[in-house]
């Protein structure tokens, strides 16, 4: 039950699976591939944060779940920026030098540890599948977020692979490039105004 549930929810679009997608058709397969990895090691952080009992504590504390998620709307809001202005002649400057994969790796983490609504969803999701009378429910969970850790990178590793074999074909079509940075701009700044006026509840 409980990997039908994560893959369920792993499966559905949002910030993480648009950020590899486009990682991976700007970029390459190689780009998307790090930036699925970075997201991953992000629910390796949640999954640390709701070992520890943070998820309870953001239930708990408005300001604490409030200054987090400003911080990542405003990550979000950056990032959508940057691809809205994004102009023909960076993408072909971005073309002609090799990308960092260190750093699409560090977008996909920052992208998903800064969103307090994930930290919650563990919380609120994991302590669901412990098996009642576990002798340690505490390490149940860890078991159980370092599972939909791995999950999340074997689902969204894929769809950066698949994204990334239009990569050849966008860069032959600037304009096409041009609109698809543009609405991935307008999503990720949806999100990032969703995220800030996002509740404690799941």
């Amino acid at each position: 039950m409980f990997l039908l549930a994560a893959v369920a929810v792993i499966s559905t679009p949002g910030q993480d699976m648009l950020l590899v997608m486009s990682r991976s058709i700007t970029h390459g397969t190689k780009a998307g591939i790090a930036t699925a990895a970075g997201v991953s090691l992000g629910l390796l952080g949640h999954t640390l944060l709701a070992t520890a009992g943070l998820g309870a504590l953001l239930r708990t504390s408005e300001w604490l779940f409030t200054a987090i998620k400003l911080v990542g709307g405003a990550y979000l809001l950056y990032l959508g920026i940057q691809l809205l202005l994004t102009r023909s002649a960076q993408i072909s400057a971005e073309a002609s030098q090799p990308q960092s994969l260190t750093r699409q790796f560090i977008t996909g983490a920052a992208s998903n540890i800064t969103n307090p609504k994930i930290a919650v969803f563990y919380f609120a999701f994991l302590p669901q599948f412990v098996v009642p009378g576990a002798t340690n429910p505490t390490l149940s969970i860890l078991a159980l977020g370092l599972v939909f850790a791995a999950l999340t990178f074997l689902i969204k590793g894929p769809v950066a692979i698949f994204a990334g074999s239009l990569s050849v074909w966008f860069r032959a079509k600037p304009k096409a490039l041009i609109w698809l940075y543009r609405c991935s701009g307008i999503i990720m700044i949806g999100l990032a105004v969703r995220l800030a006026f996002a509740r404690k509840d799941v």
